[in-house]
């Protein structure tokens, strides 16, 4: 989904692929493309992980996408963004999450890459479970936990004063 700023953001159920969202951001006034790839590790505490499941609430989920879009551009000085959430059933060595951004320099993409990052794990409503040879737990994302997002405090989301973070 490309929003009105030129932004894509998109949950998938396919394969990432890099070189697509890569060539989504480059520009010819851009002199710096910084991504980061989130993969599926094979262990977790002691544990072989098989796979991961991936669940989102899809309109909710863009939405805070678009919504943390818009914060980094209001702090850095970005050509384009692009961010890809992958959803269903994501294999030991996969992608599950992509964020690309190009900027004139370098230090503008690489903050703003980490910037949503953090962000996208602190606040878009997106679930995870681990599946191991000995069983399966869904995931606490601590990130979530521990902190109120830059971006969508209860206030943000709709003036919820007593919103849970389960």
């Amino acid at each position: 989904m490309v929003g009105d700023d030129g932004d894509v953001v998109e949950i998938v159920e396919e394969v990432i692929d890099l070189k697509k969202y890569v060539d989504v951001v480059r520009d010819d006034g851009a002199g710096a493309i910084a991504t980061f790839l989130g993969t599926t590790r094979d262990m977790f505490e002691d544990k072989r992980v098989l796979e991961l499941r991936y669940e989102a609430y899809h309109a909710m989920a863009l939405e805070h996408l678009r919504r943390i879009c818009k914060v980094a551009r209001s702090r850095w000085a970005l050509t384009r963004i692009a961010i890809v959430h992958r959803i269903g059933v994501v294999g030991v060595g996969e992608e599950s999450v992509l964020v690309a951004v190009s900027s004139v320099h370098r230090k503008e993409s690489l903050h703003a890459c980490e910037f949503l990052i953090d962000e996208l794990k602190a606040s878009v409503p997106i679930w995870k479970k681990e599946v191991y040879e000995t069983g399966d737990a869904w995931k606490q994302n601590s990130e979530f936990l521990s902190r109120n997002s830059l971006v969508t405090t209860p206030a943000a989301v709709g003036g919820a004063s007593d919103v849970a973070r389960v």
